[in-house]
């Protein structure tokens, strides 16, 4: 309880004296005023009792405000644990990917629309429909083919009745020259008895329609030949336009997707959300769904770029899911990204980081939430204390309880988690040190450590470090490099598992 009244130890010994002047009156008059005093007494009773409190309760909040100023703590040794913390997500490491239509491209349909999809958490058997991919543009394609083999049909019928025409023509035209050349012919019989000149004519007549003939029947060879080039691009032009319909009629087929094997339907999650009906898929990311192993488990996270250093493949990990407060799993870091990128809800660029969860549990399932605890390195049996404690000018310092005194301390100090600092030399185990700078800092005294032990630590801090990394490293290779993640696309993606 705080008291807010303040009262001086005069002000006090002042209210107590007039209070028992006031009571020393009403003894001696209470046979005459007992009626109107009995109420006066209760009353100045309880004003003696709230003098005393609040001068008790004055005295105990200084006190208080004292003790809160230097509120110190020890410093300790034991086990000291350095782990960078982060939100991940759930999924299967290994999975078969269910693709949507193979033929899309060459059809020259570069994105599909989910329009139907089986409610989240549906189970299907092998060949049980899933999800239908609108079929607007494939229909339109469809229309479109037909046109164009109708326009080809008609080309063609038009081409075999110009043809038909055209030879028919031609081979009139060779009747009517052979009846002609048998009238030359017969010229020739006759003249024969005339003079030589008519004779001579009567010949070259003949030689002239036998020539025109034999002309007249190549040109009906070349007409019969270019007419069947004609045909056959133009047969060509239909046949090509008819694959492309039957492609088409196929591929509206496989528009409806269906399960390749038994499984329990469920939503995916992509950069624009969950899916569901209207998300796309597009020929350069044709994934419609996938079957994950749920045997292998592991959890994707982002690491902000200020902790990627201290994290290596084979770090412990315990991963906690946000479903389920009760349980906690073991882990392994198996992959870290290279390369950094910039996320929505995120200030700074982070990494993506897969850990691995070494134990199967029937209720994991894809996209739980969970929360990862990756344990980067544990010390043993070193000092340590909280971090707040810690000042820096030029050097590192704290504020150490020397008997009943208080005296700057210089530390050299190494590692630090989120709570708390290792020190290396300064301090010993149970010394007092204060969680916040004392009124009098400037008057403290300050306690240097010795250059040449400091030089010597320092090193030897160093030393440690490159042995720890080297050990980071070993156990680096021992992950096995069998995990690969899938390229982000654009499109929503449904997921299946059994």
């Amino acid at each position: 309880m705080q008291c807010d009244c303040v009262l001086n130890n005069d002000e006090i010994i002042e209210n107590i004296s007039h209070s028992a002047q006031i009571l020393f009156f009403t003894k001696h008059q209470l046979s005459h005023y007992h009626q109107f005093m009995k109420p006066l007494l209760s009353s100045l009773l309880f004003l003696l009792f709230s003098l005393c409190f609040f001068s008790s309760c004055n005295t105990a909040s200084g006190k208080s405000k004292g003790q809160v100023k230097n509120l110190s703590v020890p410093v300790k040794k034991g086990e000291f644990k350095i782990h960078v913390v982060a939100t991940g997500e759930l999924k299967a490491k290994n999975s078969q990917e269910i693709k949507g239509p193979q033929g899309m491209r060459s059809a020259q349909i570069y994105n599909a629309t989910i329009s139907d999809l089986v409610p989240e958490g549906t189970l299907v058997g092998e060949g049980d429909y899933v999800a239908t991919l609108d079929r607007t543009e494939l229909q339109t394609k469809l229309r479109e083919a037909q046109a164009e083999i109708d326009k080809i049909q008609t080309q063609l019928d038009q081409m075999e009745i110009d043809t038909a025409i055209e030879l028919r023509g031609i081979r009139d035209d060779l009747v009517n020259l052979e009846f002609a050349m048998e009238e030359k012919r017969l010229q020739v019989e006759q003249s024969k008895y005339e003079p030589q000149m008519v004779i001579q004519q009567a010949k070259i007549d003949l030689q002239k329609s036998e020539r025109g003939l034999t002309q007249l029947g190549q040109k009906y060879e070349l007409t019969k030949t270019k007419t069947i080039a004609q045909v056959s691009e133009i047969m060509a032009s239909l046949r090509q336009q008819q694959i492309k319909q039957e492609r088409l009629l196929n591929l509206k087929d496989d528009f409806t997707i269906k399960a390749p094997k038994d499984g329990m339907v469920i939503y995916a999650r992509s950069w624009n959300g969950k899916v569901g009906p209207g998300s796309q898929i597009s020929t350069w990311n044709p994934v419609v769904a996938e079957l994950p192993d749920l045997s292998i488990m592991i959890s994707k996270t982002f690491v902000n770029e200020v902790d990627i250093s201290k994290l290596q493949k084979g770090q412990d990990v315990i991963v906690k899911v946000d479903a389920f407060t009760d349980r906690e799993y073991k882990g392994t870091v198996i992959q870290i990204a290279n390369v950094g990128e910039q996320l929505r809800g995120y200030d700074s660029k982070v990494f993506e980081v897969n850990v691995q969860i070494n134990e199967v549990d029937s209720i994991l399932r894809p996209a739980m939430t969970t929360s990862n605890e990756i344990l980067t390195y544990t010390f043993q049996d070193v000092l340590h204390f909280p971090i707040e404690a810690l000042q820096n000018d030029t050097i590192a310092y704290v504020f150490k309880k020397h008997g009943s005194k208080i005296v700057k301390q210089e530390v050299l100090t190494s590692e630090t988690n989120d709570d708390e600092v290792i020190v290396e030399h300064g301090l010993n185990e149970g010394d007092e040190v204060l969680l916040s700078v004392p009124d009098n800092e400037d008057n403290l005294s300050l306690v240097l450590l010795d250059p040449t032990i400091k030089e010597e630590l320092k090193k030897k801090i160093q030393a440690e470090k490159k042995k720890r990394m080297d050990e980071a490293l070993e156990k680096m290779k021992q992950v096995k490099e069998d995990y690969q993640p899938k390229s982000k696309g654009g499109g929503g993606h449904m997921v299946i598992f059994g």
